[in-house]
């Protein structure tokens, strides 16, 4: 758990490192769109999830293969590394989406995909 005062810096930290993480993968990853983050600062750092976004189901499928994936979780791991934040396993705080499936399931609604995912623990 992180103190209410904190909870503000770490989030600006957080954005900061994870766009920089965002910003390196856009030219390397084939179809990888945005990334973004959820975390419940009462149970934090467990309840961090980073979902990084593509733009299909093929592409996403491809990004879930070997090097790819491993690639996403180094850069997801150096961008906490940079705010302080040893997770230990970080493939528990990463999730993997695409564009196609929010609009087919959700509509394209991300706030109301990314906030009936199941929780974390």
């Amino acid at each position: 758990m992180i103190a209410k005062r904190e909870r503000g810096k770490m989030e600006r930290q957080l954005v900061a490192s994870l766009t920089q993480a965002c910003e390196q993968a856009k030219p390397l990853l084939p179809g990888f769109c945005w990334l973004t983050h959820q975390v419940d600062y009462q149970r934090f750092p467990d309840s961090l999830v980073v979902t990084w976004v593509f733009d299909t189901h093929p592409n996403l499928a491809n990004a879930l293969k070997g090097d790819t994936r491993r690639h996403v979780l180094e850069l997801t791991a150096e961008a906490l590394a940079e705010v302080g934040l040893d997770v230990g396993d970080v493939s528990r705080h990463v999730d993997f989406d695409s564009e196609e499936a929010c609009q087919r399931e959700h509509g394209g609604d991300w706030q109301h995909r990314l906030r009936t995912k199941p929780v974390r623990h």
